[in-house]
């Protein structure tokens, strides 16, 4: 009697991801799909999200993918999207539908239209019904099942009516989704100061917060206009450089510490962060800029108790003046 061959259990298939940006807000998300390989050029897809259909961009299609397959694995992605403090979620966002064509392409272009012709209606309800919102954009999901009105007001709304009489029109979902100014600078936002489009969006996608301690650490000037974006706040890009400063601040002595010099004990008077020099004065009143390698900090030595008060007096008003650009930025919001 012949014996029945062994039942092998078969081998999971493994599932293949690309990674997209897509929606108004420029999000982004793995989406399963079955494609041998991913075109090395800038391509656009359609892809399934909870919202509906949606068109987006593939994002590292040159060296990011083999076969079809995200190389990276979730760890590294991870970690890669943390250090950018970009807000990403590892988890599958949808699915790959298929490449755009040219026809969605130009349909794109028709929602767009359409939705400028949405935002125009809905502003006219909201004026109707004097609700106390700002409806900032709108995005007409290629899909077209539903429309997002983003919006801005100074507490929370109720928007049911008004949800109702935009759904009896355009006989579709309606999602009202509310917005701080910095997203409003992410979806509206222009050309910089610096002659740039607007980090926020351009590849800004976690926005934290930024102080004044940073423009000051910077040398920048704390005039609230010349250091504000377009949404009004300070500008995002003091941050990139704050993590370096901050280290390299850690290297110099504090002001009025007495340290130990090739002349002999000398007092501190200021420091150059990027430079990491140290102007100091000797006794006999002589000032010299020094590299901080070439000095040691005297143990035991300390300021004297006028030279203590001298230097808190200055961080008192160095920081009053900090509350002032503060609470002028805080006006300017209100």
């Amino acid at each position: 009697m012949q014996k029945s061959p062994e039942n092998k259990p078969r081998q999971a298939k493994i599932k293949k991801y690309m990674m997209v940006r897509y929606g108004r807000m420029n999000a982004l998300g793995f989406f399963e799909h079955n494609e041998n390989e991913i075109p090395k050029v800038n391509t656009r897809v359609i892809v399934k999200t909870d919202r509906g259909l949606e068109l987006g961009y593939i994002v590292g299609q040159l060296n990011s993918y083999k076969g079809g397959q995200f190389k990276l694995r979730e760890e590294q992605v991870r970690e890669y999207f943390e250090n950018s403090e970009i807000d990403f979620c590892p988890a599958q966002a949808g699915k790959f539908i298929r490449y755009a064509t040219t026809a969605d392409i130009s349909e794109e272009r028709h929602l767009q239209k359409i939705s400028k012709e949405e935002i125009v209606f809905c502003r006219k309800i909201v004026k109707e019904m004097n609700m106390p919102m700002k409806i900032v954009d709108a995005e007409h999901l290629f899909g077209g099942e539903r429309i997002v009105f983003y919006f801005m007001s100074d507490g929370r709304v109720d928007f049911r009516d008004l949800v109702k009489r935009i759904a009896q029109e355009y006989q579709t979902r309606i999602e009202m989704r509310q917005i701080g100014s910095r997203d409003e600078a992410k979806l509206l936002g222009d050309l910089e100061s610096c002659g740039q489009q607007c980090c926020c969006q351009r590849f800004l996608k976690l926005l934290k917060p930024v102080n004044m301690r940073m423009a000051k650490m910077q040398k920048a000037t704390l005039d609230p206009a010349k250091i504000s974006g377009f949404c009004g706040r300070l500008k995002c890009c003091l941050r990139y450089e704050d993590e370096t400063y901050t280290d390299l601040k850690r290297r110099l002595p504090k002001k009025n510490s007495m340290l130990q010099t090739a002349k002999g004990m000398a007092r501190v008077i200021d420091t150059q962060i990027l430079t990491q020099l140290v102007v100091v004065e000797y006794e006999n009143g002589d000032k010299e800029a020094l590299k901080v390698d070439e000095l040691n900090i005297a143990r035991g030595a300390s300021p004297k108790k006028n030279e203590i008060q001298e230097t808190n007096e200055e961080e008192l008003n160095e920081n009053d003046e900090i509350n002032e650009n503060e609470d002028d930025l805080e006006n300017q919001d209100q």
